[in-house]
């Protein structure tokens, strides 16, 4: 059991120093905001272009497209197994499924009767579980009907149920790989909470998990070694314990992290109007700060 425990406490050190010694490149610049990237296993990345209320699209080798317009402020973005987008729409203040046809439906739009306040974030475990944060930034906190920032989760079946009522702001969530933890980034306590996840998909026990963060914690991922990346000032990669491993310098804030390519192993980062492309080369090369 000990050996066990160190072998996978080693992986998980050893994956988060490829990535915290990777070369990175920028795919896409000249946007506005960027929010949301989102890898989609027929092989592209989707990203918010929020204040041009765009869905933007990556392919590898291709120059930057436009996905969808009228998207209604776009923030995050998460695909399921079917190949579906989730998107958060801040401005419509609901959540939305892009089939692949291109339709477009409401997933979520109330709690109790009352409009959410601006969703920012989405999961969606393998499971199958879809979880959400719902804060509210700016001109957000004028008209909102909730008298609190929410998490929720949509399961399998049967309605919408709400997972914590928070004081500060949430706003990055994700889902560990094994499915047993959610994480969800608090903004203004500067800190990252995990809940346990039991097989229906619901959350219990809140704890603060981390909060060792240079910045405004933002978006969330998770790799398949259970480390955890937290988009700030930067990005901290955190053990499946709680503990920082590594810090990925940027001279800008970064908003949301994502994997992607053939491997998951290429971590994606939107940081303004930009999005780059971090990944770990055979040579070693040490990472660069992004300017």
């Amino acid at each position: 059991m000990k050996l066990a425990l160190l072998a996978a406490l080693w992986c998980a050190a050893a994956c988060a120093q490829e990535l915290a010694t990777a070369t990175i490149g920028k795919i896409a610049t000249g946007l506005r905001f960027t929010e949301g990237a989102a890898w989609s296993k027929e092989g592209y990345l989707i990203f918010s272009d929020t204040p041009n209320d765009r869905l933007m699209k990556w392919l590898p080798g291709h120059m930057v497209e436009v996905f969808r317009e009228n998207a209604n402020g776009p923030a995050g973005n998460a695909f399921d197994a079917q190949g579906r987008l989730y998107t958060c729409e801040t401005r419509a203040r609901r959540i939305t499924r892009t089939g692949r046809d291109g339709k477009v439906e409401v997933v979520a739009d109330r709690w109790e009767g009352k409009r959410l306040n601006a969703p920012a974030a989405i999961a969606i475990a393998r499971s199958g579980h879809i979880y959400f944060t719902d804060p509210a930034f700016g001109y957000q906190q004028d008209s909102r009907e909730l008298d609190f920032y929410g998490v929720y989760h949509i399961p399998l079946k049967g309605p919408m149920t709400l997972v914590a009522r928070l004081t500060g702001r949430p706003h990055g969530v994700a889902v560990s790989p094994n499915g047993k933890l959610l994480y969800v980034s608090d903004a203004d306590e500067h800190n990252v909470r995990a809940y346990d996840l039991d097989r229906n998909g619901d959350a219990s026990g809140e704890r603060v998990f981390f909060s060792q963060i240079a910045g405004v914690p933002a978006g969330l991922a998770a790799d398949d070694a259970g480390n955890l990346y937290v988009a700030a000032n930067g990005v901290a990669i955190c053990s499946p314990e709680g503990h920082l491993l590594h810090a990925i310098t940027m001279s800008v804030p970064v908003s949301s992290v994502a994997f992607g390519e053939a491997d998951l192993k290429s971590l994606f980062a939107t940081a303004r109007g930009s999005v780059y492309r971090l990944r770990a080369e055979p040579n070693g090369d040490r990472l660069k700060t992004a300017k």
